[in-house]
């Protein structure tokens, strides 16, 4: 692969003071004038690595989603390690701003015949948020005119050299670099990795809010509680939020089921916003049979609900791919969504940002030959991608979820 050429239309750069100058040309480093960068999706990957990449100076960086506006979309409690949290620290982003339950206690209490025994306590490496508070946080701090909604990707192709995207509705967006976070189903993926295609796991994650309790379950509201009855094929979570409780529920379900209650498969419609009444049905007889009568209380009495089925996809073999004189890459859930039970999807996807602003600010700033650079960078984060994909399905057979 050859080093990737200065853009096509000049881009606006820093003035250098005079030391700044005589340090590059003692040095004999290479610059080359910022990369023009298209984001796929503005979930959570999108706008941290936007937040990133504004931060370390580049100033032609624009984020597309199809979404008409900037809406809550899905998501409940995202678990954000100790890396992350710094990440986030690095691009600005109080934590303050999206941690409101700062507690790092787990509890894992074991349910059988619907009593609990238990729990066994651990602390976790990190904090939780959710994802309307981090998404929040990280949008309102997008320089103004960063953020683009309403840009529905149909296709990418190469133009003049350069990677372009077509957009419905629209004229075309052309650049040097186009990163994918479109997510779990990313039309990035589908055009650039097209053969490895999502499977269902044979589980949905049903998930409700629901206003905090003012009765005897007070103790709920302090930590992240994770209930798992025996023999399995269920667990439930269930953790503090502002203004109430967010709970999930992981449950075996046919595909056959899951088609009949939105007329399509799993891979297919990977998100339900409003739970239909016969998957409600289901957690409500589940919650009955299997959890305490005050949990299962909890979930009858829940109105807002959402489900998402459990996706898994075969492991990547690359996240960068040439096109032209550009180059177009792969994010987060949009290389490869894992299991929730992870607790890494957000976690990897801004992890990766931060790679490849790294990889990216040394090209721009010292002439890093660009394509070692992503090499560099793409071998760095493959295994960790890999070994979460594996680890999800321990878990879960572990729960015999899917089974």
């Amino acid at each position: 692969m050859s080093s990737l050429k200065p853009p096509e239309t000049p881009h606006r750069t820093a003035p250098r003071s005079t030391t700044a100058r005589s340090h590059l040309r003692t040095s004999r480093l290479r610059i080359v004038r910022p990369p023009a960068i298209l984001i796929v999706g503005a979930s959570i990957t999108g706008p941290i690595l936007a937040l990133l990449l504004c931060r370390a100076g580049f100033d032609a960086v624009s984020v597309l989603d199809a979404a008409p506006a900037v809406t809550e979309r899905g998501g409940g409690v995202l678990g954000l390690r100790h890396p992350s949290l710094d990440i986030l620290d690095r691009a600005g982003v109080d934590q303050n701003d999206y941690v409101t339950h700062p507690s790092e206690r787990i509890r894992t209490i074991e349910v059988r015949h619907r009593r609990t025994n238990g729990p066994a306590t651990h602390l976790y490496p990190g904090r939780n948020t959710t994802w309307t508070q981090l998404h929040h946080a990280l949008t309102r701090r997008l320089p103004d005119g960063t953020l683009r909604t309403g840009q529905r990707v149909t296709h990418l192709h190469l133009a003049g050299g350069r990677p372009q995207l077509t957009v419905a509705g629209a004229d075309p967006y052309s650049a040097d670099l186009v990163i994918f976070c479109d997510g779990r189903t990313s039309v990035g993926r589908r055009i650039l990795d097209p053969r490895r295609r999502l499977r269902y796991a044979g589980y949905v994650a049903h998930r409700g809010h629901t206003d905090a309790p003012t009765d005897n379950r007070t103790s709920y509201l302090a930590d992240f509680c994770r209930y798992e009855p025996v023999p399995g094929g269920l667990q439930f979570n269930l953790a503090p939020v502002p203004g109430g409780l967010d709970w999930t529920m992981h449950l075996n379900t046919h595909a056959a089921d899951y088609t009949a209650w939105c007329g399509t498969t799993p891979t297919r419609r990977a998100y339900l916003p409003a739970a239909p009444q016969a998957a409600r049905d289901q957690v409500d007889q589940a919650a009955a049979e299997h959890l305490p009568a005050e949990l299962a209380d909890l979930v009858a009495d829940t109105p807002r609900r959402a489900a998402a089925p459990v996706l898994d996809i075969p492991a990547p073999r690359r996240m960068v791919w040439p096109l032209g004189r550009g180059h177009t890459i792969l994010l987060g859930d949009a290389l490869a969504p894992v299991r929730p039970h992870t607790g890494m999807g957000a976690n990897l996807g801004i992890e990766q940002a931060a790679g490849l602003t790294a990889a990216l600010t040394q090209h721009s700033r010292h002439g890093a030959d660009l394509p070692t650079a992503l090499e560099s960078f793409q071998a760095r984060h493959l295994p960790a991608v890999t070994a979460v994909l594996r680890e999800g399905r321990a878990i879960a057979r572990a729960l015999r979820l899917g089974v």
